[in-house]
């Protein structure tokens, strides 16, 4: 019989897992934000149609991603807590510095507990549809 120890958790710790994110965009360095991710992980994201598996996929991402100066910004969210697993689904709106664009979009994070801190194992993003 496997028996699983369950992180204790609250909304608060998982918001704050985005922040994080958000913080790792602000330092423009590829590789502290692909640090958020679990080596087993996917990312869908906003702006490129390929499904990024791997560090290096994601890193080739993001180099694009962050010439443009993001921020993003929560706008509403539903956060589902389980056993060292947590689901972060909603709006955000990210802007620009660079080009002084906004893009509003939806998301889903599901996170794991890897035993020392909380890792994205999903991340998908899409523009909204409805302009």
């Amino acid at each position: 019989m496997r028996t699983e120890t369950c992180k204790a958790t609250n909304e608060q710790e998982i918001a704050a897992l985005f922040d994080r994110w958000n913080q790792s965009l602000q330092t423009g360095d590829v590789h502290k934000v692909v640090a958020n991710y679990a080596p087993k992980s996917i990312l869908l994201p906003t702006i490129s149609n390929t499904p990024r598996l791997d560090a290096a996929q994601k890193e080739d991402y993001f180099k694009l991603f962050l010439q443009n100066q993001p921020f993003g910004r929560i706008d509403s969210r539903t956060i589902q807590i389980g056993c060292n697993t947590a689901v972060d689904v909603g709006l955000y709106t990210f802007t620009f510095a660079k080009t002084d664009a906004v893009v509003k979009a939806r998301y889903t994070y599901t996170y794991q507990w890897d035993g020392k801190q909380w890792l994205i194992t999903s991340h998908h993003s899409s523009a909204m549809p409805e302009k």
